[in-house]
């Protein structure tokens, strides 16, 4: 199977994962707005099974992104979830990590930040998502999945990383990739659009 099937095969799986965990109605039901981020946002979602939302509310209140998780996590297909209280750090966020365990037995990691609107990066990583996907060409998107389907476990590779190369840079093989890697250190935050 090539990989732009394998592609479209697991962002309609993760679509249906939206859909059955009820996800943005209740992050809804407390009053906040989950907006997709990342791969599955930009079409790019191949061999990480991961879904991103960043999500916003006019007034943030902790009980209410815990009231959240609770009710997500009355799924019985949630099998974990992780909790980290980055609102004193730059991020200024709330970081939740749920997985989801599928039909297929596969487990999905689901990324739910919930960001104070007063946060530099509030609606920042929806603009790049939807500028990566507004300039993907053909050459560039089979690029970038190449390159993310030859990640391995033990490699953090963020996908921001993959796209820069990628798009800015001309990269294509996996190989110029980890070359282009070298060279360019990862600085934790990458702020790059195109």
């Amino acid at each position: 199977m090539n990989l732009l099937t394998v592609s479209e095969i697991n962002q309609q799986k993760a679509r249906r994962i939206i859909d059955e965990t009820g996800i943005v109605d209740i992050w809804k039901s407390v009053g906040a707005d989950a907006q997709l981020v990342g791969s599955l946002r930009t079409g790019l979602l191949v061999d990480n099974l991961d879904i991103d939302f960043h999500i916003y509310s006019d007034s943030f209140v902790l009980a209410d992104s815990f009231a959240a998780i609770a009710k997500l996590a009355e799924n019985p297909r949630i099998k974990r979830v992780e909790y980290a209280n980055l609102l004193n750090t730059e991020e200024e966020c709330l970081e939740w990590h749920a997985w989801y365990n599928d039909e297929e037995d596969n487990l999905w990691q689901i990324d739910m930040i919930h960001i104070l609107k007063e946060s530099p990066y509030a609606g920042y990583f929806e603009k790049v998502a939807d500028r990566i996907a507004a300039v993907l060409t053909p050459e560039t998107k089979a690029a970038i999945l190449e390159i993310k389907s030859r990640r391995t476990p033990e490699v953090k590779i963020m996908g921001i990383e993959i796209y820069q190369a990628v798009i800015r840079d001309g990269v294509r093989t996996f190989e110029e990739f980890r070359q282009w890697q070298e060279e360019h250190p990862n600085p934790g935050i990458v702020d790059w659009m195109p």
